[in-house]
């Protein structure tokens, strides 16, 4: 847990960095701005992920590690083929992963908000899942447990290889010659991503693009049918926690509607969006039809919001590499406190991104819970010991940020949702709208 932290004060930094970059060369290169709620969600996104991961919020019902000390047939020393070994187990295990994730209902809650984004860009990147508590998948490393292979190699195979996944989101790189034949590039992800008829449900490999080649779910990008992004069933929201759990409670409020008991029980692992027929009639979802003609989700905000975003997701930033960078100090049960912190931090910007009159609530629970630690450790935990004020200014920002957003939620345009019906979203649908650059 430690060790990650660490890891991640290195990466947050980087991933951040390259994410400005691509926002300022399609400015300046195609004169193309990319949206900053979009943005933001994302980042959000993946700070829900990492602060979950960093505390240690999971179940473990078997690890690797127990399966090489009770199934390995052989002992091997970590040797660089080892790692070969145990990167090329990883990315055949990613493949099964990945298309489970995608071909079953229940699974696909897990893997939803990373298609989330109606864009394709590095921040969609860390568009990653909070909502699976228990890791069944470790099984597909067995054969990785039978060869032996040490978890130590896993343990810094596995990150490297999450990480390898992050530079093909984007739309700048185009055809790569020879290496579309062999590895994952940005072209073969893109279709991914895409919700034309013919690119869906295909390139599930996350490194070698040989998996798709050798099970049949590979599709390259056609020069005539330009990707469009997003899933079919569109979240229309910008807050990761509710995007998190959106499928699986429409699965649950399906599954209790419907009046046959066989549907109850088979809509689990049903195909990805099927739901039984009684429910349909009765409860229908908006589902993207055609996917040239759609509008994106885009609530309206003043731009005095959007420089407010910006100036939240710096402090967000602070908290977050705080947290990673003296969580051993910290120790349980602070660290949870400073999770609940960052979880209503996230939903209180997201509320505000979604032009929510009423995120000035989240807000106020954000910082009753921010002045709680203080009050607690007399403290914002062992900042005193770097910035003797440092309470100080933890404190000015709680109560700043309250007041501004109180006048902030009230002045942004509301988001006028009909159920059943796109979100409102301001802009003209057009058949240029979606595709890549527009």
């Amino acid at each position: 847990m430690e060790t990650y932290g660490k890891i991640l004060l290195v990466a947050i930094p980087a991933f951040l960095v390259l994410v400005l970059l691509e926002m300022a060369y399609a400015r300046r290169k195609e004169g193309t701005a990319m949206r900053t709620n979009d943005v933001i969600s994302s980042l959000l996104s993946g700070v829900t992920n990492i602060t979950k991961d960093v505390l240690g919020l999971s179940i473990v019902i078997y690890s690797y590690s127990w399966m090489v000390h009770h199934w390995a047939l052989l002992h091997i020393h970590a040797t660089w083929l080892t790692y070969v070994i145990a990167f090329i187990a990883l990315d055949f295990s990613g493949y099964c992963v990945h298309r489970i994730q995608h071909e079953f209902n229940f699974f696909w809650n897990g893997h939803l908000v990373h298609h989330s984004s109606e864009e394709f860009n590095l921040a969609c990147a860390l568009r990653q899942s909070i909502s699976g508590f228990a890791n069944i998948f470790v099984i597909f490393l067995l054969p990785a447990a039978l060869l032996g292979v040490p978890e130590k190699v896993i343990a810094i195979v596995a990150p490297l290889h999450l990480f390898a996944q992050f530079w093909y989101h984007t739309t700048f790189i185009k055809k790569m010659g020879f290496l579309e034949k062999v590895i994952v590039t940005p072209s073969l992800h893109r279709v991914h991503h895409a919700i034309n008829p013919e690119y869906l449900d295909r390139n599930y490999s996350q490194i070698f693009i040989f998996w798709d080649r050798l099970f049949g779910t590979y599709q390259p990008e056609l020069p005539d049918i330009p990707p469009v992004y997003g899933i079919t069933r569109p979240v229309r929201t910008w807050n990761p926690v509710k995007i998190n759990f959106q499928h699986l409670w429409l699965l649950v409020k399906d599954a209790w509607r419907t009046g046959s008991w066989k549907d109850r029980f088979r809509i689990w692992l049903m195909p990805t969006g099927w739901r039984p027929a009684d429910v349909i009639e009765k409860y229908p979802v908006y589902k993207i039809e055609d996917v040239y003609h759609f509008k994106k989700y885009n609530p309206r905000l003043t731009n005095a919001t959007k420089t407010w975003l910006w100036i939240q997701l710096a402090a967000l930033l602070f908290f977050i590499c705080f947290l990673f960078g003296n969580i051993a100090a910290i120790g349980a049960p602070g660290i949870f406190y400073y999770g609940l912190f960052i979880f209503l931090f996230v939903y209180a910007l997201a509320e505000l991104m979604d032009g929510n009159a009423h995120a000035w609530i989240w807000e106020a629970l954000k910082a009753g819970c921010g002045l709680g630690i203080l009050y607690h450790y007399g403290d914002w935990f062992l900042l005193k010991n770097s910035f003797s004020a440092g309470w100080l200014f933890v404190l000015s920002y709680l109560l700043l940020s309250v007041a501004i957003t109180v006048a902030l939620a009230k002045g942004n345009p509301s988001s006028v949702r009909v159920k059943g019906a796109p979100s409102n979203d301001h802009a003209a649908a057009s058949p240029l709208q979606n595709l890549p650059g527009t």
